[in-house]
Parts: C-alpha cells; sequence; structure tokens
C-alpha cells in the first residue's frame, strides 16, 4: 500500500437464509458497490451457496475471492482462515472494497467472524462494517407459524452439528432450544426427544425460505430424504419456565 492510499473497508454482508429477496436493502447496496466479493466456499462443493443466493446481484466487473472452508483439524482451521484474511487485506490495501458474503448473519455461527478477526488482528486500521442478515433461526420460525419465544420467556440457540451432551438440561433451562444443522444428529436427537416427552413440541425445518423448504411438525416422520446440511430443529418445552422459578 503506497503512502496516499486509503484502506478499502471490508463489509460483513448477511444474504439471508436462501430466498434472494430476503437481503436487506443496505446489504445490497453494499454488495454491488464494492469491486471485490469474497465467499466462503466449502472443498467438497462447486461453488459457494452464499454467493448462488445473490448470484442476479452480481456483475462480472466484480472479482470473486474464493475462500475455501478449513479442515475439522484446529490448527489447519486457523491457518486456513489466516490465509484468507491475508487475501482481504491484500485488496485493502489496494483501497478496494470488499464484501464477505455469509448466508445468514454475518455473526451467528458464521464463516465471516474468523476472517473478522485475522484483519482486526493483521489490519487493526482497517475500516469495517458488518450489515446484520435475516438468520434461519428467524426464518425458520416465520414459516414454522409459531413464535420463537414470547415475554419472559428464554432462548437457547445451539450448534448440534458439532455435538450436544445434554438436550434434557437445556430444554430444561430454555423455554425454547433451536438446534442448527441438526441433520448429522438427528437419530440420537429424536431419541432424546422422545425419552423427554418433547417429541410433539418438535418441528423440523429444512433449506428455509427456498423452493426445496420443508417444515415437518411431526417429528417422528422425518425420512432420510429430508435431510439435509441446512437443516435446523425448533424444540419447545412448556415447562420450563418452572426451572427459572426454582432457581
Amino acid at each position: 500500500m503506497t503512502q496516499n492510499t486509503k484502506l478499502g473497508c471490508l463489509y460483513g454482508i448477511g444474504v439471508g437464509p436462501g430466498d434472494p429477496d430476503l437481503i436487506t436493502l443496505k446489504a445490497l447496496k453494499a454488495l454491488q458497490k464494492a469491486p471485490v466479493i469474497c465467499v466462503p466456499q466449502a472443498a467438497n462443493r462447486r461453488d459457494s451457496y452464499a454467493l448462488s443466493i445473490v448470484k442476479d446481484y452480481v456483475t462480472p466487473e466484480q472479482e470473486i475471492l474464493r475462500a475455501p472452508f478449513p479442515t475439522d483439524d484446529a490448527e489447519g482451521a486457523a491457518r486456513v482462515w489466516r490465509e484468507a484474511a491475508k487475501l482481504v487485506i491484500e485488496r485493502l490495501e489496494k483501497g478496494q472494497d470488499v464484501a464477505f458474503l455469509t448466508e445468514g448473519d454475518p455473526m451467528l455461527f458464521s464463516t465471516f467472524s474468523y476472517v473478522l478477526a485475522g484483519v482486526q488482528e493483521m489490519c487493526p486500521q482497517a475500516p469495517i462494517e458488518i450489515i446484520p442478515g435475516v438468520s434461519s433461526v428467524m426464518a425458520a420460525a416465520a414459516s414454522s407459524g409459531a413464535p420463537l419465544v414470547t415475554h419472559g420467556q428464554r432462548l437457547a440457540i445451539l450448534p448440534a452439528a458439532y455435538g450436544l451432551e445434554d438436550l434434557s438440561q437445556a430444554t430444561d433451562k430454555f423455554d425454547t432450544v433451536v438446534l442448527m444443522k441438526v441433520s448429522p444428529k438427528i437419530d440420537e436427537t429424536l431419541a432424546d426427544l422422545k425419552k423427554l416427552g418433547l417429541t410433539g413440541q418438535s418441528t423440523y425445518v429444512r433449506r428455509v425460505s427456498t423452493d426445496r423448504e420443508k417444515v415437518i411438525k411431526d417429528v417422528t416422520k422425518i425420512t432420510p430424504e429430508d435431510m439435509d446440511y441446512f437443516s435446523l430443529l425448533i424444540v419447545k418445552n412448556d415447562s420450563a419456565g418452572n426451572y427459572a422459578k426454582e432457581n
């Protein structure tokens, strides 16, 4: 970066759960004016899901910078995200704004958080703007037609894909528990729900807001064909308030 070059701005943009119409106006404006678009991309996929959501808003003149998903190994993951942050910083130091896209919201279980940390560490003077998006949690509640929580109730959002040691403890403490990316753990989760007597108070949602969306309110009818990486389970516990009163 030359002495007179102004640093570009890093935009963390949530593009929503899948429906292109759910991107906010502010996010769309930032996306369309950025000369560089950075997208997370899994190694086993041909394209980025976040980019596919907004593909109709992207122009050929915009550079697409692809940041590969890291491995499950903690040390390897840190290295991959650090390299992704370096790629972003290279563009920022050229004076280019970079729009980092992530499905849902950029501050909720998002790949953006890792790149954000790297940029803040290695280029702390870089301007950053984070634009919230519609998360799959909120979209799933809308599609299911049931409020997540009402006045005085408590909500927990947990990453089921990485294991949930004690579902009973979570459902005791919170009126609603949302399990993100639940498909890999669906069998053991359904077994736990049956033991807890919460099967009838659970709703499974996959690919919310897309043409592949499916809402299953009778979770005993979930089939292998219903499984999807982008899935979640909303578990309600009407008696959870007793825990709060006793503690």
